[in-house]
């Protein structure tokens, strides 16, 4: 079976199908407030590690990539997230503040996959596109500028790739539809509600550094803020958006004053919970990405964050569990799926049987 690989313009996502549950190789759909591979609902579980791209470049440095994934792989994890876009430079993507190169951006979509020999938009391995990672317009606090511009570009998108799914990589923030929601009122010009109402917009986003936005409070107080911007988050998926949602970044920085492990792991915690809570009951919680993943011998990319697979800790063994939680979960699914094909095939079966009987004048 293939990896599934999930490509973000701020990000690349790569899922890794290591549990033996899904015997296909088809693109991501949604369905209500699920994600949906092969007909069976997915939750994903994951991490982020926007450096795979840099270092995949260098020979070097590439053993580094295949170390992480491979240490992925081994605690459950099925989704990366890392880089698919570039700044300055030549063919970049953003050739200066604000200026786009429009052929650098059809060239993502429509690149050939070199092992493969399918491009991109055609690539059953790709999960989904993100627009930007953590947009913000300050300048325009009404969230006018920001909502037409996610309106057309994410219209350009579908019409150069019809096959994926699409979200704008927002961080959660709210606008007008509920600005008492944000950490000290952040009027940045998005808004969790409206940005994703946008039709061509498949699921949600949510980010979550309640150390970052409430810098000078007590780690109490951010636990307490945590558990709410998730479970509301979850809530405004279900009952408004009606669409999947994706914790794609989260995390305790180890550079905060008085930082333990155990503090982090009450963060992870928090997140994983509300993720699997809603998961178990078919909610709009599809999974979890944290930030960051890094392999060994990587300390000059330690932003804080990180973590380290195979330095055994408590956090580690947090991510390890969730993995197995996640993944009864979607194995659930498929025995379900499975028993429903194969009592179709039953009545197929009977209703044939019957049929020839009737054509061959033996029935009684």
């Amino acid at each position: 079976m293939k990896h599934l690989v999930v490509m973000f313009f701020g990000a690349l996502l790569f899922i890794f199908q290591n549990h033996g549950v899904l015997a296909e190789d088809g693109f991501m759909k949604t369905r209500g407030v699920q994600l949906v591979l092969n007909g069976v609902p997915y939750y994903g579980h994951g991490f982020n590690a926007y450096w795979l791209m840099y270092m995949g470049t260098d020979p070097s440095e590439r053993v580094k990539v295949s170390s992480a994934l491979r240490e992925a792989k081994g605690h459950g994890l099925t989704i990366a997230r890392t880089w698919a876009f570039a700044d300055g430079g030549y063919r970049a993507l953003q050739t200066s503040p604000g200026s786009y190169d429009e052929r650098t951006f059809r060239t993502v979509l429509t690149r050939i996959n070199t092992l493969t020999g399918v491009a991109y938009k055609d690539e059953p391995t790709i999960m989904a596109w993100e627009l930007m990672n953590e947009p913000r317009c300050t300048s325009d606090p009404s969230g006018k500028t920001i909502q037409a511009w996610i309106t057309e570009m994410a219209s350009y998108l579908k019409s150069i790739d019809g096959n994926h799914l699409l979200e704008v990589g927002l961080e959660g923030f709210y606008g007008s539809s509920n600005p008492k929601k944000n950490p000290n009122n952040y009027p940045i010009g998005t808004d969790f509600i409206a940005n994703n109402q946008i039709p061509d917009i498949d699921f949600a986003t949510v980010h979550a550094y309640p150390d970052q936005w409430l810098t000078g409070s007590s780690y109490e107080d951010q636990v307490s803020f945590l558990n709410s911007w998730v479970s509301g988050h979850i809530q405004d998926a279900q009952n408004i958006l009606k669409k999947p949602v994706l914790f794609a970044e989260f995390g305790r920085s180890l550079k905060e004053s008085g930082y333990t492990t155990s503090q982090r792991d009450r963060m992870f915690t928090v997140v994983y919970s509300g993720i699997y809570s809603s998961a178990r009951g078919g909610g709009a919680a599809v999974g979890g990405l944290f930030w960051q993943l890094l392999a060994e011998g990587m300390d000059n990319f330690q932003d804080g964050y990180g973590v380290v697979l195979s330095e055994s800790s408590s956090t580690v063994g947090l991510i390890a569990e969730e993995s197995r939680k996640l993944n009864e979960i979607r194995k659930k699914y498929a025995r379900l799926r499975n028993i429903e094909k194969w009592k179709r095939a039953r009545e197929i079966g009977r209703d044939r049987f019957w049929s020839g009987n009737k054509d061959n004048g033996t029935e009684n």
